[in-house]
């Protein structure tokens, strides 16, 4: 199993950003996949989710309307599309498999390597 990154990156607020999370070894469509996140000094917290045919997502109450969880299980992409970013988004992403129906930090069994995004002027 992989989950690769990329995407992320510097931002000024009220920016946008990309997310992408390609994903191999395993049957992509079968998994909930999500986005976590982790700010320096703080815990790693759920940021959003997708159920496995990508129809039901899920997010924090602090990015609803601003982030956009996408996955497509065509090409075993997992997307996370943030606009009207802030700088208390700046943190660490990580993408993760989740082995229920919706992710959560506690039944996540894979994660991808990280990318940064930092918001700042």
């Amino acid at each position: 199993v992989q989950l690769v990154q990329s995407g992320g990156g510097l931002a000024q607020p009220g920016g946008s950003l990309r997310l992408s999370c390609a994903a191999s070894g395993f049957t992509f469509r079968s998994y909930a996949m999500g986005w976590f996140r982790q700010a320096p000094g703080k815990e790693r917290e759920f940021v959003a989710g997708v159920s496995r045919s990508g129809g039901v997502p899920n997010y924090v109450d602090s990015v609803k309307g601003r982030f956009t969880i996408s996955k497509d299980n065509g090409e075993n992409v997992l997307y996370l599309q943030m606009t009207n970013l802030r700088p208390e988004d700046t943190a660490l992403y990580f993408c993760a498999r989740s082995r229920g129906p919706m992710p959560t930090l506690t039944n996540c069994d894979y994660w991808g390597q990280g990318t940064q995004v930092t918001v700042s002027a």
